[in-house]
């Protein structure tokens, strides 16, 4: 386990790693991290900024932290600005661990064909009670609230459910399809060979975002959030296997002219077993890294597509579509609390894999494991 030592030692690695780890934490625990539903809208409270938290009474007596009720006024027609009504009458204490809205936790749907609607195969355990809130009649908007007057926190962290798996199970999708393609090719070589790998070609050839904004152009309308994240995902599979299908091939090139590769063919292997059993676990470090390395890809591609809204549409959350505010001048002058938080995530965890993909290569590196 000297890899593992070394990655341990690795900083930045382990900084990504915990990253990575809170994010995916708070995303699959997102109804009790979330102090408000999603989708529900807050009467009079679209547009709010962050909640301002207060120390003391408007008296000046120390009362701890807490929140007032607070709602929008008129709006200046000159600069855009609206004012804000706060009920100081009404003070409200925050605290971890408050009564909210129910929900069920670890609750687990999956979408299954024909029709691919969700159907529930775990249904969670019944809890109200959320990481932290407001005690009172006010809410507690820590990131504010969108154009419909929902908490943006709880759309963000909901939201990093599509955005954060849908990197993972496009790895499960196209590196299963990459491996297999480029080691038949590169095992078998001749016109096997030279067929996929023109396939491969032409398809690298394309620009992959334009080529995702053309197929997301042509999806049918009325396709549900849960279709449109199975049809991105395999959107982007399907377009993303031949550059590892390439360098797959060009490794198992090499190692299919190794002495247990020829054993295992002498012994009576069957091709598709020794490609299996043999030949492609030989190329399990290059994965490895290279998995880590391209989730990002896949999340950026759902954040591109949700942006120019041909990916997940409203009033489901993703990150990508609660950038696609950022389109709205008013709203990125006026309202800059609705596009950093997102924009921000997206960042630190395309950050985040990359430091820890940078670190799996350094540790996994057979060069530095001799040493």
């Amino acid at each position: 386990m000297d890899w593992w030592q070394r990655l341990k030692k690795n900083p930045l690695a382990r900084f990504g790693a915990i990253l990575l780890l809170v994010f995916y934490l708070a995303v699959i625990a997102a109804d009790f991290v979330a102090p408000y539903d999603p989708y529900a809208s807050q009467p009079n409270g679209s547009l709010l900024p962050p909640t301002k938290i207060y120390w003391a009474s408007p008296s000046g007596q120390f009362i701890g932290p807490h929140v007032y009720p607070t709602i929008q006024g008129d709006t200046n027609l000159e600069t855009g600005d609206r004012k804000l009504i706060v009920d100081f009458k009404k003070p409200s204490p925050l605290r971890l661990f408050v009564s909210g809205p129910e929900y069920h936790l670890f609750q687990l749907s999956l979408p299954l064909p024909p029709k691919w609607d969700e159907v529930t195969i775990f249904s969670g355990i019944p809890l109200n009670w959320h990481l932290f809130g407001s005690t009172g009649d006010a809410k507690f908007n820590i990131l504010g609230t969108d154009d419909q007057g929902r908490d943006q926190f709880s759309r963000l962290v909901h939201g990093g459910r599509i955005s954060l798996f849908i990197g993972i199970f496009g790895v499960i999708i196209t590196y299963p399809l990459g491996l297999l393609i480029g080691g038949i090719s590169g095992y078998f070589g001749g016109v096997a060979d030279t067929i996929i790998m023109r396939l491969a070609e032409v398809l690298m050839t394309f620009p992959s975002i334009y080529l995702l904004v053309t197929l997301g152009a042509v999806l049918p309308a009325g396709l549900s959030s849960t279709e449109r994240f199975l049809l991105i995902v395999v959107i982007t599979s399907v377009i993303s296997w031949a550059g590892l299908a390439r360098v797959i091939r060009g490794q198992v090139l090499s190692i299919k002219e190794r002495e247990f590769v020829q054993a295992a063919r002498a012994m009576g292997g069957k091709p598709l077993y020794i490609i299996l059993r043999h030949v492609l676990p030989q190329t399990a470090t290059y994965v490895i890294i290279s998995a880590t390395l391209s989730v990002p890809s896949f999340i950026s591609a759902e954040a591109v597509l949700s942006l120019i809204g041909l990916g997940i549409q409203q009033p489901d959350p993703s990150w990508g579509n609660m950038l696609s505010l950022a389109s709205n001048a008013s709203i990125l002058v006026l309202q800059p609390w609705l596009i950093w938080p997102p924009a921000f995530l997206i960042i630190v965890t395309v950050l985040a894999f990359n430091l820890l993909g940078d670190g799996l290569r350094d540790a996994l590196d057979p060069r530095s494991l001799r040493r």
